[in-house]
């Protein structure tokens, strides 16, 4: 028994040190996530029957270990799976590629040529170095005639130089052989950097095989050298029309492989994210120091002051300012919405090059029907905006994302769409309309200082003009303010609002017109602030 054991752990170890098998992997399928992507690769191998080593390239190259799954027969059976990026083997480079495996082939060669041309070198330096030792004989031997001394001396002669030259020829045959050799090795470096460049990622598979033959591998993992992230194409004929919204996506992978015509699918969802669940413990509250921040608190307070009138009434003229739209009709893919994310399954294969550039894949295109109206805060920009919005946007499954404006067939600028909020309606910014004038000009006869004993006194009047100068009706929602004191010594009035709906609490006035063709409105405010006369207030 203990010799049946020891023989099957030797044929073990013999199966496990035969030459290992080489396969590429392609890419059959990806799902590109936000800051991930998930790969489907198949392979196929010829396995002979028993234990075998497969080194399969062609994989990204870095990836998460823990991620990997490994599909094959059930004749089949995976013993291990190891991911690295330094396998070195000789016979990888010799298979692989036969263009690396001729230039090793050559260098053989090559290297065989300068052995022999050293070997006779050698042999034609040791016989020299014979007739130099030699060449005293006919003095030493007194026998020797002169004719017989004078064939010596030719033999001799006519020997060395024959010698001489057949090592400078030989030392001429090994420079050439030498640089042909250096030449090669080269070739090899560049060819084996390039080769390595192409995949430094490796899956060694170990593996044991009921029934020699070829064998189908289908490879799953995560490597997060890939993206994508959503953007937009919007445009508007006129403020009558839907938007037209291109849905696009920008997908930029450097996993070190190409993809070459993948099934694409992206989805909204994050693979990285803990997924763990909360757990709440218990809360006892104890004492500390009278400065010391407690957590319910410090969140209590902040809430608070988020909740402001004031706060919150600038959180919405800050968002009418900068609100996007969006546009969109289906194209070739197809929106999934799950529980918990939105996913896109492209209906024609791409290619997206591991080049660490943006790829452009199309969505869907959608006519979004919308509401326009025009949007302007002359006080802090004399310009009109134009807002398109859109009911019931849920249903589109759009995304954060940049989105380019183009609205009666000429380029507007960039704006960023965000459905996560909370209103029914979704506010898109479409830009600056040139073709509606506003000024807000200061009344100066009815402005000025005033000084009231210890008190100062300062008017403002200011007067809103607006004119329509597009060919058809337009509204607009219009904003200004009045400053608000937050000292008992600075009182301020509002002498005239301007028939402006007026927000006590945060100083907003507000206006909603209509405004015909060519058609021009002014609107005048005027409030009064008094304080005391050695006070300066730097923000007035």
């Amino acid at each position: 028994m203990k010799k049946l054991l020891l023989i099957t752990v030797l044929v073990s170890a013999i199966s496990f040190a035969q030459k290992p098998i080489f396969a590429s992997a392609k890419v059959k399928a990806a799902t590109v996530y936000f800051n991930a992507a998930e790969l489907q690769q198949t392979t196929s191998v010829n396995l002979p029957a028993g234990t075998s080593e497969i080194v399969i390239k062609n994989v990204a190259d870095y990836l998460n270990e823990n991620t990997v799954q490994i599909g094959a027969p059930n004749s089949v059976t995976v013993l291990s799976v190891q991911f690295t990026q330094n396998y070195i083997s000789e016979y990888e480079i010799d298979e692989s590629n036969p263009a690396i495996k001729k230039v090793r082939d050559s260098i053989i060669i090559v290297n065989k040529e300068i052995a022999k041309i050293q070997i006779e070198k050698v042999s034609n330096s040791k016989t020299v170095d014979l007739l130099d030792k030699n060449q005293m004989v006919a003095g030493a031997n007194t026998g020797l005639n002169i004719a017989e001394l004078m064939k010596l001396v030719d033999f001799y002669k006519a020997k060395r130089s024959e010698l001489n030259n057949t090592i400078t020829l030989l030392q001429e045959r090994e420079t050439k052989w030498t640089i042909q050799l250096q030449n090669l090795n080269k070739k090899l470096e560049i060819n084996t950097q390039k080769e390595d460049k192409s995949s430094d990622g490796k899956l060694i598979l170990q593996v044991m095989n009921e029934v020699a033959g070829n064998v189908n591998f289908d490879i799953n993992y995560i490597t997060n050298n890939a993206n994508w992230k959503p953007f937009y194409d919007l445009r508007a004929v006129s403020v009558k029309d839907p938007i037209n919204m291109m849905y696009k996506a920008q997908v930029t992978q450097n996993t070190g492989i190409d993809w070459k015509k993948v099934k694409l699918t992206l989805s909204s969802g994050n693979p990285n994210q803990n997924n763990q669940a909360p757990i709440l413990g218990s809360w006892f509250l104890r004492y500390g120091y009278q400065d010391d921040y407690r957590n319910g608190d410090v969140l209590s307070n902040k809430l608070q002051g988020r909740a402001s009138g004031v706060q919150l009434e600038a959180v919405m003229v800050t968002s009418l300012g900068v609100r996007k739209d969006k546009s969109v009709r289906s194209i070739n893919a197809t929106d999934v919405e799950t529980q918990l994310n939105v996913s896109f399954d492209i209906d024609i294969p791409y290619d997206i090059l591991s080049n660490g550039k943006a790829h452009s894949v199309a969505l869907k295109e959608i006519k979004l029907p919308a509401t326009y109206k025009y949007y302007a805060a002359p006080r802090v920009d004399k310009e009109a905006f134009l807002l398109a919005e859109i009911n019931d946007y849920s249903k589109y499954n759009l995304l954060q994302g940049e989105a380019n404006i183009i609205f009666e067939g000429l380029y507007v600028g960039k704006t960023n769409i965000n459905p996560n909020q909370t209103t029914d309606t979704l506010n898109l910014s479409m830009g600056r309309d040139k073709k509606i004038s506003i000024k807000r000009e200061k009344v100066v006869d009815k402005s000025g200082t005033k000084f009231l004993s210890s008190y100062k006194e300062q008017m403002f009047t200011y007067d809103i003009t607006i004119r329509n100068n597009k060919k058809e009706d337009i509204e607009m929602l219009l904003k200004d303010q009045y400053p608000l004191s937050s000292d008992k010594e600075i009182t301020i009035e509002l002498l005239e609002d301007g028939k402006a709906k007026v927000n006590t609490e945060t100083g907003i006035l507000t206006w909603e017109l209509k405004l015909a063709p060519n058609e021009t409105k002014k609107i005048r405010i005027s409030y009064k602030v008094k304080y005391p006369k050695d006070k300066v207030i730097d923000n007035l």
